[in-house]
């Protein structure tokens, strides 16, 4: 078999090449999205894990994986893949935070003096919340915008002001990625107290979909969007 990976490719570039690794990723708990620029050796011996076990992993599911019907979002159009990362991201993400706000609220009303990280758990998804929805709001108002229009246009004028905001957006994305490791860290990964009740599953349940989903999220924004447009 044929070796696309190797110690010297980044993580973001492997999700890059084959989406389906950010389920081995979030195994491992390899962050691919604001640590994507990372050689994923390094990342493994950071980590103490087996370089080579994880490495043929990859390049065994990138040979057996049927990638014909997926979109590459290196090359699609600019406006193509703002409209997929709005449509697809942006939508769900506005969605479940108001949905996760209802369920974080009430677990931790009704069973916060027993589990006082509740309290840990409800600050830090109420500040993820409004830092999430002011970003969704500044990239769809004053980035996106810009990005399409270049895209339209090939304005240099509209490609520098998307390009002026890259740095400040990568920032709030490393904000959002270190509130998501404080609630993995408060629920010790996401794990049950004997005897929850369904709200308290499905509160737990829901933050980690949102965290796997805004993983995807940041990834193509940060490793693929955001590269093109530096690269333009």
């Amino acid at each position: 078999m044929n070796a696309i990976f190797n110690s010297s490719t980044k993580t973001g570039d492997i999700v890059t090449k084959l989406p389906a690794a950010s389920k081995v990723f979030k195994e491992y708990k390899i962050d691919f999205c604001c640590g994507g620029d990372r050689p994923i050796g390094e990342v493994l011996q950071d980590k103490k894990l087996n370089e080579v076990e994880i490495l043929e992993r990859l390049n065994e599911l990138y040979a057996t994986s049927n990638r014909t019907d997926e979109v590459n979002w290196e090359e699609a159009p600019l406006t193509q893949l703002v409209d997929h990362i709005v449509n697809k991201y942006h939508v769900y993400t506005s969605e479940v935070l108001g949905e996760l706000q209802a369920f974080v609220t009430k677990v931790y009303r009704v069973h916060g003096n027993d589990h006082p990280h509740l309290r840990d758990v409800y600050q830090a998804f109420t500040t993820l919340k409004a830092e999430m929805e002011q970003h969704l709001i500044d990239e769809e108002r004053d980035v996106f915008p810009h990005i399409v229009s270049f895209d339209e246009t090939k304005s240099d004028s509209e490609l520098a002001k998307a390009k002026a905001e890259i740095t400040k957006l990568e920032t709030e994305h490393e904000a959002v990625g270190d509130l998501l490791k404080q609630l993995r860290d408060f629920t010790n990964d996401y794990q049950l107290p004997p005897g929850a009740c369904n709200t308290y599953r499905l509160t737990y349940l829901k933050l980690e979909e949102l965290e796997t989903m805004t993983h995807e999220h940041v990834h193509l924004e940060n490793n693929i969007l955001h590269q093109r447009l530096m690269k333009a």
